[in-house]
């Protein structure tokens, strides 16, 4: 079963990022081999979704069931796709008030060999650049202000 773990420093603040990789109906804007995305349900700590994945003309989908402690973590565990196992996670580590830590990790194994002979590459290559994506499009975002200092006395 392969494992997939990326690990970045970024100069955008913990919640920035936190919500970028939450914010998962923004996903076809920024992931080029992200064709659709349907929310099942959200609430503050869970999200349940579908991502339909068009990649060069492959076509296939996954639905998870994101578990969330914002702006710290989000995992990842498997709803539906062509999958026996798919369970991962964002961790997401403040340092200082405008840089952050992020580690991605995955790991999953296809239901059939057929399946991951066509599949694997294309979703190892997916999940191989998934966190220099996500980078990518925090860049074009507007920054966020800077800290409030108080003033001397107040």
């Amino acid at each position: 079963m392969p494992t997939i773990t990326r690990k970045v420093i970024v100069d955008h603040p913990a919640q920035a990022m936190f919500d970028l990789v939450d914010g998962v109906e923004a996903y076809p804007q920024f992931l080029p081999w992200c064709a659709s995305v349907e929310v099942f349900g959200r609430t503050p700590t869970e999200t349940h979704a579908r991502i339909d994945i068009d990649f060069h003309g492959l076509k296939s989908h996954v639905a998870t069931r994101n578990r969330n402690q914002p702006p710290e973590w989000i995992h990842l565990e498997l709803a539906d796709g062509p999958f026996e196992r798919l369970a991962g996670h964002w961790h997401i580590r403040p340092l200082g008030a405008q840089g952050c830590a992020i580690e991605f990790s995955i790991d999953y194994a296809f239901s059939s060999r057929a399946i991951d002979a066509v599949m694997g590459p294309v979703f190892g290559q997916i999940m191989e650049t998934i966190v220099e994506r996500f980078v990518e499009r925090a860049a074009t975002l507007p920054a966020a202000p800077p800290p409030a200092i108080a003033a001397p006395g107040g």
